[in-house]
């Protein structure tokens, strides 16, 4: 997805509007919220600057969004996915503009359903593959799983329920996240080419809505990073 002069335009002006708000609450008070949301900033715009480079800009885009959503959930419980989905929930809801529903079913209707009947980046995939059976062969509960989520996927999409379909995307780009991280794919390779670039795009979009929605109700995201500043 080639993005536009006046789209390239448009992405600058929000991001220079959320690090003016940024810099308002943080004049006011540093707190631990104000500190993720520097961390998740300083990673959208490296992510700004990569270029043609979307191996690069994905990584950057996805740390930028771990840092925006990880906390400390206090009784270490609540497993990533879970996290994922309290998150998500919580910033649909708080969508007053509805802007996440726009980019979901006006902006990127085809590259997401691209990306959720793809195989590649499910993760139940992965796990049969790394686990055959004793005669070489691949379990194929995989595929039963692979059926159910479409299924709930295209209901999802059927009722337009934004925060599943926002969910779904998210577990399947964080299997993306995974293969590059654990150096599973090659830099700047063809084979997982569309789902890279369909994902940067995603993310680059999605990203300065949720950003804007937590720092609209700090309060709500108020939890510690894990990884918090210390000073020796």
């Amino acid at each position: 997805m080639t993005e536009t002069r006046s789209a390239a335009i448009e992405n600058a002006t929000v991001l220079n509007t959320l690090i003016q708000q940024h810099q308002a609450q943080a004049a006011l008070q540093r707190t631990p919220f104000t500190l993720r949301m520097h961390r998740a900033l300083s990673w959208l715009q490296r992510a700004e600057a990569a270029g043609d480079d979307d191996d690069v800009a994905f990584v950057c885009l996805w740390i930028a969004f771990n840092a925006a959503y990880a906390q400390d959930m206090g009784d270490g419980m609540a497993s990533e996915r879970q996290t994922f989905r309290n998150f998500v929930g919580d910033v649909c809801r708080l969508d007053a503009e509805k802007a996440l529903s726009a980019l979901v079913w006006q902006v990127f209707p085809g590259p997401i359903r691209l990306l959720l009947d793809n195989q590649y980046v499910f993760q139940p995939f992965w796990d049969a593959l790394n686990n055959p059976r004793s005669d070489g062969s691949i379990p194929g509960h995989w595929r039963e799983a692979f059926d159910e989520a479409r299924q709930r996927v295209h209901r999802a999409l059927a009722q337009q329920d934004t925060e599943r379909v926002l969910y779904e995307v998210l577990v399947r780009l964080y299997t993306l996240r995974n293969q590059l991280m654990h150096g599973g794919a090659t830099w700047n390779s063809s084979v997982n080419r569309a789902q890279v670039r369909d994902g940067r795009a995603l993310l680059k979009r999605l990203l300065p809505v949720v950003l804007g929605v937590m720092m609209n109700h700090p309060d709500v995201f108020a939890g510690k990073p894990f990884y918090p500043v210390v000073k020796g």
